[in-house]
């Protein structure tokens, strides 16, 4: 059964950086998709930005273009999510998730297996 585990979460300050990272286990083959996804109190989860691992092609949600960075290391199974910029409305549980079939989609329906949930909180 494959596992994600988040780590990495915390304060930030606004206009700050952090990096969270996931670990994946449990997928034989370096052929799937990593996303991170977010969901703020009261608000829908929703897609942050997501890799596809063999090949390291990624996308981004608009809101966190040129601001955020997806990268892996394979060889450790990690992938990260580098945050520069940070604004209070990153404010989030941050959520890792996997999934086989390597579709590089930002909707959480395309992702079978998820990690328990970082927080991350931007406040001065």
């Amino acid at each position: 059964q494959p596992q994600l585990v988040e780590s990495g979460g915390g304060l930030a300050q606004p206009g700050g950086s952090h990096r969270l990272s996931c670990r994946v286990s449990g997928f034989n083959e370096d052929l799937y998709t990593v996303g991170w996804f977010r969901q703020a109190p009261g608000k829908e989860r929703e897609g942050v930005s997501c890799i596809r691992t063999h090949n390291g092609t990624t996308n981004y949600a608009d809101s966190v273009k040129g601001r955020f960075t997806i990268s892996r290391d394979n060889a450790e199974k990690t992938v990260y999510l580098q945050m520069n910029n940070l604004k209070s409305e990153d404010t989030a549980i941050y959520y890792c998730a996997a999934d086989w079939r390597g579709r590089l989609s930002l909707l959480d329906s395309a992702y079978s297996y998820w990690g328990q949930g970082t927080q991350v909180t931007v406040s001065s």
